[in-house]
């Protein structure tokens, strides 16, 4: 029976939307495979790891609008449609427990599994909190906080982001309890108070599937899920279940040590530095005095970088140590002209601001080098 018959584009787009999640090798063979669906002239793609579940739709062109459902490979049927020509007419047809793929001249033949066996996420009913807000806007705030997030830490509540919908406002934060950033989002809408955990390979998928567009995104914090709808895409994860640490208590205040510096010079300073870095511990001290930072790494063969900057300073002499790679993430995912650097003592965190927007923070521990 025809599934669909259209141009490569118009299958290979929701078919990656949906394939981020898809593991190769998975204990259950059916979680390699995606879901497609065609029911009332509408073709959907569906693929789950168990925690989180994505959904595309797009219009079928069958000739046969009969609800048709069939699982196959998601990578294997990605990568065919990837090395077909771009706008090759393709047709899939499901027949004696394969799907046919056609196109030209070339002919594949795919192993697929029974549909009623492919696991879906069950709903979590009605939203508890919502709110709307442009996809641009969403996928900005993301990127200014996950590089923070943990891997694989014990404390499984850090492998994740934390989503704080507040009236008025959107924070995230995400930390690995070397570093934290916190970012802030100001809302027209206003409801109630919800805190949810976002895992980590959810947040790193939004990032992807989100468009550098206004078009809105539509965040719905549910009983143990969070849900996000745009453009033809649905992706609803599962929350990581646990206390996230207090982070207002993490961000210093009242520093009085601190120097605005141009953001891409501190930057490229401290790449230039990191090579001769020690590549386990990473290490970089930075020395404070009036009208001056100098910045150096050592390694275990002796080897030194060092550079000195003109920076606005007239403050104590402070030497303090930091791993260069938390100092360059936040540097790498700010898009503006300058930052604010401030600092207590040299056993105390830094605080890294960007002038006039009390939206962003990124806090960083030191470490003895």
């Amino acid at each position: 029976m025809i599934l669909i018959q259209t141009d490569r584009d118009t299958l290979l787009k929701p078919l990656q939307a949906v394939t981020g999640i898809v593991e190769r090798r998975h204990t259950l063979p059916i979680l390699s495979n995606v879901l497609i669906e065609r029911q009332d002239g509408a073709l959907r793609f569906v693929a789950t790891d168990l925690e989180i579940q994505v959904t595309t739709t797009t219009i079928s062109e069958g000739k046969d609008s009969k609800p048709l459902a069939v699982t196959v490979a998601a990578k294997k049927l990605q990568d065919i449609l990837r090395a077909l020509p771009e706008q090759a007419g393709v047709s899939l047809e499901s027949k004696d427990g394969r799907l046919q793929l056609k196109a030209g001249k070339s002919r594949f033949s795919l192993q697929t599994l029974p549909p009623e066996d492919f696991p879906r996420l069950a709903e979590a009913g009605a939203a508890q909190a919502s709110v709307t807000l442009p996809q641009r806007a969403l996928r900005s705030l993301l990127l200014h906080v996950q590089y923070a997030m943990a891997q694989q830490d014990i404390r499984y509540y850090l492998n994740g982001l934390l989503i704080v919908l507040e009236p008025g406002s959107l924070k995230l934060v995400a930390t690995d309890g070397h570093r934290l950033a916190f970012v802030n989002h100001a809302l027209a809408e206003a409801g109630g108070r919800q805190e949810v955990i976002l895992p980590r390979k959810a947040v790193l998928e939004l990032v992807k599937l989100l468009a550098d567009s206004d078009e809105p995104v539509k965040l719905e914090v549910l009983a143990n899920q969070v849900r996000f709808s745009f453009d033809t895409v649905v992706l609803v994860s599962k929350v990581i279940d646990g206390k996230f640490p207090d982070y207002a208590r993490v961000v210093p205040a009242g520093y009085t040590r601190h120097f605005l510096m141009d953001r891409i010079t501190l930057q490229q300073a401290l790449q230039r530095a990191s090579i001769l870095s020690n590549e386990k511990f990473r290490g970089v001290r930075l020395v404070m005095t009036s009208g001056s930072l100098r910045v150096s790494c050592t390694n275990t063969d002796q080897e030194e970088a060092q550079e000195e900057l003109e920076i606005d300073y007239g403050g104590d002499a402070l030497d303090i140590g930091f791993n260069v790679t938390y100092l360059l993430d936040v540097l790498n995912h700010l898009s503006v002209e300058r930052v604010d650097c401030a600092f207590g003592d040299a056993n105390s965190s830094a605080l890294i601001t960007v002038p006039g927007d009390p939206d962003f923070k990124y806090v960083v521990m030191p470490m003895r080098i």
